[in-house]
Formats: C-alpha cells, sequence, structure tokens
C-alpha cells in the first residue's frame, strides 16, 4: 500500500571504521592485534524527521563507532563471523535500533583486497 509507511524508513551508515582486534583460527593469528575494518548500517526507532536536529533525539554514529570499537577490541575470537554476529546483538541492545547490518572486513590473504562477512539482525518486537 502506497500510504503505509516502511518498517525501517531511515538508515545511517558508517563505511569502513578502521579498527584492530585479535582474531583468527590460530593462536599466533590471534597473538596481534590486525587490522579489520566495519561497515555500519542502522535504523533509528525514531523517522529522521522527528529527530529536530538535536543530537540527543539521535543515535548518535559517534557513539556507535566508540562502542563497536571497543566490542571489538575487547574480544579475542576465531572468526569474523562470531565478531559480525556478537557485535550486531551487542548494539541492538545498547542502543535505540530496531534493526543492524554489520560488515566485518579482513585482510589476510596476499592475492585478495579482503575477506568480509555481513550479518543483518533487527530487535525484538518492542
Amino acid at each position: 500500500m502506497p500510504n503505509e509507511p516502511h518498517p525501517f524508513p531511515d538508515r545511517i551508515h558508517i563505511e569502513q571504521l578502521e579498527i584492530s582486534a585479535h582474531i583468527g583460527v590460530s593462536e599466533e593469528e590471534r597473538a596481534a592485534a590486525q587490522r579489520l575494518s566495519l561497515s555500519i548500517s542502522y535504523w533509528p526507532h525514531h523517522d529522521q524527521r522527528d529527530v529536530g536536529d538535536r543530537i540527543e533525539n539521535s543515535v548518535d554514529y559517534q557513539a556507535i563507532a566508540e562502542a563497536a570499537r571497543n566490542f571489538a577490541s575487547g574480544h579475542a575470537l576465531n572468526l569474523i563471523e562470531t565478531l559480525a554476529d556478537q557485535l550486531a546483538a551487542y548494539l541492538l541492545k545498547t542502543f535505540p535500533v530496531q534493526k543492524v547490518s554489520v560488515e566485518v572486513r579482513k585482510y589476510p590473504l596476499p592475492d585478495a583486497k579482503f575477506v568480509s562477512v555481513t550479518v543483518t539482525r533487527t530487535a525484538a518486537v518492542r
């Protein structure tokens, strides 16, 4: 129907946030922090037209970026798949967002630009 609101009307996106994390299958790979990049899209509970040009009415992308950086650096994991899934769940619990998509890029192969995984999760209905 043309007049029905879209369930996820507005999206905020952070592209290729550079972070360091201890990640990898082997102990040697996890021993030193590696360069990763995160791309995060999130859909706030409110429509962006309702924020009134006030940061306190929005979901601050600076806060999302800092939370993502701290989360990744605080967890030593084997797989980027696990990092993406756990980070998405953490962001949904921590911020007033209804949906989040997290892409994690890793640079382990000399003959490829990167390897990545993307997960998309939605919050439980409130």
